[in-house]
């Protein structure tokens, strides 16, 4: 053995009474995370309801300009197709010269272009009205299934940050009791 080497091992270095950083760091933390549950309670409460009446007014109104268009469109074709009754005055009395003898002669049908033109549109938008008005609006239904949370759920959470705090204090633990038992 050397004589000469003094170094006494057995002899504790003097502890910290005052954790001052620690106290500093957690207390920083802490405040970051009340800031952001704050955060987050005035989004869900305020900003997203606000945000979902604008999306459904939103929606409503489309589907009201859908269907007044579909009614103006209706009564477009209708007046297009079935003609209207025109009153006339009754034929005053007048003299009948001679008999007209009436011959039959057919006359074909003439089809109005703009009127098939018209029931095709008509067609095309009671057919997308139908699908239209069947199928709610597609709005967000809310935030995406994904992520730490929704795998592990609340309680698995929770009892993760509980095992951290545990190793926490094991490892401070065993930081102060291994130098004392040298």
């Amino acid at each position: 053995m050397n004589d000469g080497d003094e170094t006494n091992f057995d002899a504790a270095p003097p502890e910290e009474n005052n954790n001052r950083t620690f106290l500093i760091a957690a207390g920083i933390l802490g405040g970051v995370v009340l800031l952001a549950t704050i955060c987050l309670a005035v989004y869900g409460l305020f900003i997203l309801p606000g945000q979902r009446a604008k999306t459904l007014a939103d929606a409503n109104a489309q589907y009201t300009q859908a269907a007044e268009m579909s009614s103006a469109l209706t009564a477009t074709f209708q007046a297009a197709v079935i003609p209207t009754m025109t009153l006339t005055p009754l034929p005053s009395p007048t003299p009948v010269l001679a008999p007209v003898q009436a011959t039959e002669t057919p006359i074909p049908p003439t089809i109005d272009p703009a009127t098939v033109t018209v029931a095709a549109a008509l067609s095309a938008l009671t057919q997308v009205a139908g699908t239209a008005q069947s199928a709610p609006p597609s709005s967000p239904s809310g935030m995406p299934a994904t992520g730490i949370a929704d795998e592990y759920g609340i309680p698995g959470l929770l009892a993760a940050t509980l095992v951290l705090i545990i190793v926490i204090f094991v490892a401070r633990r065993m930081r102060t009791s291994s130098v004392r038992n040298r």
